[in-house]
């Protein structure tokens, strides 16, 4: 009942935007005196972002009188069940952005524009295989990737430097078995090594996963996708769950809490590290206490080095969009590499576009910038990017399973058997 009335909510609210922003008119996407209307849905939420798109779409606007383009504010916590809504009634954005580990579903179920021969070749040259693949399903590309984060160790430099323990660089990180002797070396009277914030602990276990060589999900020759748990699957999750409940070296507490929650701790001198993503540095900048020292740190390696997977954010088309090729255009607009670096430094994130990624601005000591460009050459697909059911694995799964097996409360063949026997069960019933 409530999931209901949010989606009539949303698609309640979508509409009136799309209205007040002036996309009604002649029903083919053109107002009353010919222009084109397009609409962009952001979901931009820092004030720098924000300020970032809402620029930029007035630039686009003040140079393309034929093609106007309306700022519409969308919200990450809403984003699903609001574009579904949109889509089934006809009032779906032109320009979508999302995350590519939502794309999936809108995608197979004829959503969104297949943006082959829509994009420039530039575009398409400028961003990597490895980011393309992870918003293509099918024979088709449903979304350009842009934006990615990896999660990073941010850390008290002064109790690191107090510690005397190894500092990891890009180049020379810890490896799992170092990292965990570490947090345990960083722990003493009132003050853990690390606080892992997992109130949602899948896409961290399995992005982080990947440099142990865990991959979890394996796609046959047939095309269908099974649950495998092999040696590399278990570093990132037995880890974490040995700093917790074996070494005392992590906050038990923390296990419940989001990134943010872990803030005031970290700063307080509770917790010596956190690994967050890499945008969390904007909230450690700003709320820091005035003469507290940090550092971003790479996360651990493992047999696959620094890899690990992330979600980008992306940019799609309505299949439903009457100008399809003017919506590729403004995307190609907003993401020409001056103003990718915009929008990667509006959200403290970093471009998908190799020019972009290049830019000095973004390989600076300050704030941890460089150590994340380091970082972003191994990063990889989520590994469960183009599987069908993976939300319902991972909300009806997944997350509980893991929960339990952090705190304590099982061990790693329960773990395992939840994850393995149970998610197959899951996925083969999306892949009759």
């Amino acid at each position: 009942m409530r999931a209901s009335l949010r989606r009539t909510a949303a698609a309640a609210a979508t509409a009136l935007a799309l209205l007040l922003t002036g996309c009604a008119g002649t029903g083919d996407g053109r107002d009353t005196g010919g222009r084109i209307e397009l609409s962009f849905q952001s979901l931009a939420w820092q004030k720098e972002s924000v300020d970032a798109n809402k620029q930029l779409v007035k630039e686009w606007n003040a140079a393309h009188p034929d093609i106007h383009v309306s700022y519409v504010q969308g919200s990450w916590d809403t984003v699903h069940d609001q574009l579904l809504t949109s889509f089934e009634g006809d009032e779906a954005p032109d320009v979508i952005h999302d995350a590519s580990d939502d794309l999936a579903d809108f995608a197979y179920s004829g959503y969104l524009a297949d943006l082959r021969g829509l994009l420039p070749g530039r575009l398409t040259a400028d961003i990597p295989q490895q980011s393309w693949s992870t918003t293509t399903f099918g024979d088709g590309v449903y979304g350009v990737p842009f934006l990615q984060e990896p999660r990073v160790l941010i850390a008290n430099s002064k109790i690191l430097a107090e510690s005397g323990v190894r500092i990891p660089t890009p180049e020379r990180p810890w490896s799992w078995p170092e990292f965990r002797q570490v947090t345990g070396e960083l722990t003493g009277k009132g003050r853990y090594g690390i606080a892992w914030p997992l109130k949602e602990p899948v896409s961290v276990t399995l992005n982080l996963g990947l440099s142990g060589g865990g991959k979890l999900f394996h796609r046959g020759a047939d095309g269908k996708v099974t649950i495998r748990a092999g040696e590399g699957d278990r570093i990132v999750p037995g880890t974490i769950h040995d700093q917790v409940n074996t070494d005392r070296s992590a906050a038990r507490t923390a296990l419940g809490m989001g990134g943010s929650d872990t803030l005031p701790g970290f700063f307080g001198g509770k917790y010596a590290m956190v690994p967050l993503g890499f945008s969390y540095r904007q909230q450690v900048v700003e709320q820091a206490p005035e003469g507290f020292e940090w550092t971003v740190l790479p996360a651990p390696a493992g047999s696959a080095g620094l890899a690990q997977g992330v979600s980008p954010q992306t940019l799609s088309v309505s299949e439903a969009s009457p100008h399809k090729k003017e919506a590729a255009q403004f995307i190609d607009f907003l993401l020409r590499p001056p103003n990718m670096v915009r929008l990667a430094k509006g959200d403290w994130m970093l471009p998908t576009g190799t020019a972009a990624l290049a830019d000095p601005s973004l390989h600076t000591a300050e704030n941890g910038w460089a150590t994340g460009a380091a970082v972003a050459k191994a990063l990889r697909p989520a590994p469960a990017q183009s599987v069908r059911g993976y939300p319902e694995w991972k909300d009806k799964v997944a997350t509980p399973a893991l929960q339990e097996y952090y705190s304590g409360a099982i061990g790693g063949d329960e773990l395992r058997k939840r994850l393995v026997d149970d998610g197959n069960r899951v996925l083969a019933r999306y892949q009759r």
